[in-house]
């Protein structure tokens, strides 16, 4: 009888509920200067942050300036920029400042299952490999 209850209980706890996304929350800088980026799990910005590359960066969390022809935003080039780690917040400053009445979008990208913070960078995934949510600011 034993082994069933045994197996019983580690089913149940294989069925719990699932944590829920997080959600990925942007603003400007006071200065307006950059971009605050939060919403992500400590030690999965700690990882990737091991690595200072900005490409990575790019890949995972472009930025983009929104064209005037909204159907054509899936072909912009990303805004280049730097990125950098505060806490559990990722900055992103773009290399041309953010111009007065235009409107940006942050493309997220949904890694949720991954098994770790690099396995997305190693296979090179970014556009067309997740399913991805674009949140706008306007500066």
């Amino acid at each position: 009888m034993r082994p069933r209850f045994l197996l019983l209980v580690l089913i149940c706890m294989g069925c719990g509920s699932k944590p829920r996304d997080r959600d990925v929350v942007i603003a400007l800088t006071g200065d307006h200067h950059s971009l605050k980026i939060s919403g992500f799990d400590r030690a999965i910005i700690n990882e990737i942050g091991r690595d200072t590359s900005d490409q990575v960066w790019q890949s995972l969390l472009p930025v983009y300036r929104m064209p005037q022809d909204t159907d054509m935003k899936d072909f912009q080039n990303a805004q280049p920029g730097h990125y950098n780690i505060q806490d559990s917040l990722v900055m992103f400053t773009p290399d041309t400042p953010f111009a007065k009445g235009k409107t940006y979008f942050l493309r997220h990208y949904n890694y949720s299952g991954s098994k770790d913070a690099w396995q997305y960078v190693q296979k090179k995934k970014g556009t067309g490999g997740a399913t991805h949510k674009d949140l706008l600011f306007r500066y």
